[in-house]
């Protein structure tokens, strides 16, 4: 793997199961293939991600966040080739707070790709980013009855607590430096 200091990560990366994707930082480009990826999603997943029923994707919101980065925050796309060019099969994104010092992450990973360490990768790759942009502090939400991603980020070194506010919500938090 490689480092694009303009775009972030850049580079191709064998998984555990020997299939490789190219990880790369997101565009607005993206967007079609994004929202294809989402149209692949099943209803568990899209709840998973986004924790409540998602039927359709909220296009103003995925428009404004592509066009924010990377200057409001980091996108990682990892792609494989299709037949209409590439699929995006994971996808990381990190969303900085107002004073620059904390961000929000969020990860989808294609159900075809689970348990081969791509959501790992991703991770891994985020979080490695945020340091480089001088981040503190990342921490994302999740689902309770998301345990596969409970278990990604204790294993990533994330403090796990309820959400006070939320029962069925746990907040996942890191200390990055800086």
């Amino acid at each position: 793997m490689t480092h694009d200091p303009a775009s972030g990560i850049a580079g191709d990366l064998t998984l555990r199961d020997g299939r490789t994707v190219h990880l790369r930082a997101s565009c607005p480009a993206d967007e079609a293939e994004l929202l294809q990826a989402f149209e692949r999603m099943s209803n568990e997943a899209r709840y998973m991600r986004f924790m409540h029923a998602v039927r359709e994707p909220n296009l103003d919101r995925l428009r404004h966040a592509l066009a924010s980065f990377p200057e409001c925050g980091i996108g990682i796309v990892a792609t494989v080739p299709a037949a209409d060019g590439i699929d995006i099969v994971g996808s990381a994104i990190a969303v900085f707070g107002s004073d620059r010092t904390g961000c929000e992450f969020a990860i989808t990973v294609a159900a075809s790709f689970n348990g081969a360490g791509l959501a790992t990768a991703l991770m891994t790759a985020l979080i490695a980013e945020a340091k480089r942009r001088g981040i503190r502090e990342m921490e994302g939400f999740v689902l309770s009855e998301n345990q596969s991603m409970l278990r990604l980020a204790k294993r990533l070194g994330f403090g796990i607590k309820a959400d006070p506010d939320d029962a069925t919500v746990r907040i996942c938090r890191m200390t990055l430096g800086g």
